[in-house]
């Protein structure tokens, strides 16, 4: 990691604050603009306010501080406030496969660390990269363009997502601490909880497994007799045939095809599907009518 003044040190003490031709979307989700007239040495503010969106920095010069401030949910903590919830962030940001022209790095009271270098020519896929916020810390991230000649062709982009509970089951960064509970069966709680907040609750079968080397993942095909809920189309078919879709879990899971019906829950992950809690279809039902025959469910869940 850097010194944040390091790093600073090629910015004139006085330097103006950018003012690049920029656009916001309208609901400050995302953010679009050009480096060609930014003030040379300045430095780009940018604050955007929603759990998910993207930057597009077309022609990099310069620097560019973005601030991710998610307008918080009722009972979450707010600046100056307390509640019960813990404030826990998880941040994550996938490069544009053409990703080319800046650098990244997450600013952490008023430490640098790299998390996206340029990628000239890369034939490696982007990696997603995943950052927690803890209550109180100050965390931005901090884009500075990389020199070039010819900036012709060169966009620094990328697409983000917010979460106040990522961690807790998945984590696509193999630094992060997250890490080390990803791969644990989910408790008899973790199921009852994901069955009400998950994405997406899919009752399936598994018809494959095929692991990706380049993208740290395996991806299960899932054949689905029943679709209880899903954010976006992930898993679709015609007629009264099962529905087929793909999930994702991290490689080091070690997933293998088993037979039998399961419980698919999970969050959606840059449109993607992503494994949550699996439990067999009949320990799922065993411990969902325990449960509710002791009044201890959230959510009710339409039986077969």
């Amino acid at each position: 990691m850097l010194s944040i003044w390091l790093c600073y040190s090629w910015i004139p003490l006085l330097s103006i604050l950018g003012s690049a031709f920029s656009s916001y979307s309208e609901d400050q989700c995302s953010w679009r603009g050009s480096g060609l007239s930014q003030q040379p040495g300045s430095v780009e503010q940018i604050s955007l306010h929603c759990a998910e969106g993207a930057l597009d920095w077309l022609y990099p010069k310069g620097a560019l501080r973005l601030t991710l401030s998610p307008r918080l949910p009722s009972g979450a903590v707010g600046p100056g406030g307390s509640s019960k919830s813990s404030g826990h962030i998880t941040a994550c940001i996938k490069p544009a496969e053409s990703f080319h022209g800046a650098q990244i790095y997450l600013e952490r009271d008023g430490i640098l660390e790299l998390l996206v270098g340029d990628r000239p020519d890369s034939p490696r896929p982007p990696r997603v990269r995943c950052f927690s916020r803890l209550p109180g810390e100050r965390v931005a991230l901090f884009l500075q363009a990389t020199p070039h000649q010819d900036i012709s062709r060169r966009i620094a982009a990328f697409r983000y997502e917010l979460r106040g509970d990522w961690n807790a089951r998945l984590s696509l960064d193999a630094n992060a601490a997250g890490n080390e509970g990803a791969c644990r069966p989910c408790n008899d709680t973790e199921i009852l909880m994901a069955v009400c907040t998950s994405d997406f609750v899919v009752r399936g079968n598994i018809r494959s497994v095929e692991n990706d080397g380049d993208l740290r993942a395996s991806v299960i095909k899932v054949s689905a007799t029943r679709v209880y809920r899903q954010k976006y189309a992930l898993f679709s078919g015609a007629g009264r045939l099962a529905k087929s879709g793909e999930i994702r879990t991290l490689l080091q899971c070690g997933v293998k095809p088993g037979a039998g019906s399961f419980l698919f829950t999970g969050r959606v992950h840059f449109g993607e599907a992503w494994l949550g809690c699996a439990p067999r279809y009949k320990d799922f039902r065993r411990v969902y009518e325990e449960a509710k025959e002791a009044r201890l469910i959230s959510c009710e869940l339409a039986s077969d």
